[in-house]
């Protein structure tokens, strides 16, 4: 097949999708595909457009790539697209919008309160209540930018100063002290399964940037152990995110696992990372499926979508 591949952007996970994309491509180009790569601009919106290709793999990630605007210019192109359409992708790329889904859905989620620029921050911190420790982070930026950890209210003012430099919205949260783990999702609407839950064990204190995407910077276990009951409620809400937000093909949420009580979501990416230390791919190789052959799980999964979307609009 003739496959774009759609990576870079404009957004502060630029490196990381950098990194997703050459993946990808050398993927592809082992399958015996032509590849197209595009690294995206919003200014060069004609690209994707005027592509001539029979799908497109978007290894973006944040803003002009993971929030529903891309997705949008290839539905304008008619060009089949991996991972959700363009309102499900909006939609978890808003934190705080997409845990009112969660919780209305039944998933525990941890206490917080939005900032909006121009709000009153005062009265928001006042609203806060002064509980510490708690994060501070953008509600639309991924790949930990732009979070703080504050302990006290100097750093809470601090860290809503430097996450309103990555967003118009800020979430205070809950700091909830538990195990890191994540749920890759994959299958058509309806039929989605959530592969292996895996723990995140970062080295450094928390799992910022560095222990993200550095080479060592953290270790996964997969699959995690945990008892039955806790990886069931881990998966089933996996799935239940992916699908109350309307994802489509694949997806993978985050939780944390404290040491009492029911895990707690934090968030779900529709364009999990596809870098060589990723999640995603690491849950689908403890379930057999190696990299090239996820990518055109990825492909064929949109192709289906793209042409039950197409049926549904003739009829």
């Amino acid at each position: 097949m003739k496959v774009a591949v759609l990576f870079g952007g404009i957004s502060g996970e630029r490196e990381v999708s950098l990194n997703s994309g050459k993946s990808v491509i050398n993927a592809l180009e082992s399958k015996g595909h032509e590849v197209v790569a595009v690294d995206f601009h919003p200014e060069r919106a004609e690209e994707i457009l005027n592509l001539q290709v029979e799908a497109a793999v978007i290894a973006l990630h944040g803003k002009y790539g993971e929030d529903g605007r891309v997705q949008a210019l290839l539905e304008m192109a008619g060009i089949p697209y991996t991972g959700s359409g363009v309102l499900a992708s909006a939609l978890a790329m808003d934190k705080a919008r997409s845990k009112v889904h969660f919780e209305k859905a039944g998933i525990r989620i941890a206490r917080d309160v939005l900032v909006e620029r121009g709000d009153d921050i005062e009265q928001k911190i006042k609203q806060w209540d002064a509980q510490f420790p708690c994060v501070v982070k953008p509600a639309q930026e991924g790949s930990s930018n732009g979070l703080t950890i504050a302990m006290d209210e100097q750093m809470l003012r601090q860290g809503i100063e430097l996450a309103f430099q990555a967003d118009d919205a800020v979430l205070i949260e809950q700091f909830i002290k538990g195990r890191e783990v994540t749920v890759p999702v994959l299958g058509a609407k309806g039929q989605e399964k959530a592969l292996p839950v895996i723990e995140i064990i970062p080295k450094n204190e928390f799992y910022d940037y560095e222990s993200k995407y550095a080479i060592g910077g953290s270790e996964h276990i997969c699959p995690a152990q945990f008892d039955e009951k806790t990886t069931q409620t881990l998966q089933e809400w996996a799935v239940l995110a992916h699908q109350v937000l309307g994802c489509a093909g694949y997806s993978r949420t985050d939780f944390l696992v404290p040491d009492e009580g029911a895990p707690v979501i934090l968030e779900t990416n529709t364009l999990p990372g596809m870098t060589s230390t990723s999640l995603f791919p690491d849950g689908a190789r403890a379930v057999g499926i190696d990299y090239p052959e996820l990518v055109e799980t990825f492909i064929e999964l949109a192709i289906t979508r793209h042409e039950s979307e197409s049926a549904s609009r003739k009829n």
